[in-house]
């Protein structure tokens, strides 16, 4: 499928615009997400912190920026991953 195709109605260009503008932002927030846990695990690693894979994974799989947000606080003066999640 072409992203060139021409979108002659109105109606087709409200609902094309309107896709691709949720796409994007949708697209924008999982960046966000993955910027946040990328930087999470990093700290982790700089303290030395050994980050068990559930721990990876629950910090991968979170897309509540938020949260990781929180995490990454909590992680700059934990001393175990159980302190970044409690």
């Amino acid at each position: 499928m072409s992203e060139t195709w021409p979108v002659y109605s109105p109606f087709a260009r409200e609902h094309f615009g309107r896709g691709k503008a949720e796409g994007k932002a949708e697209g924008k927030a999982e960046g966000k997400a993955e910027g946040e846990a990328d930087a999470l695990l990093t700290i982790l690693e700089a303290r030395g912190i050994e980050v068990p894979q559930t721990a990876r994974a629950r910090i991968t799989t979170c897309t509540d920026v938020e949260e990781l947000r929180t995490w990454l606080k909590r992680a700059a003066v934990a001393r175990s991953t159980d302190e970044v999640f409690d």
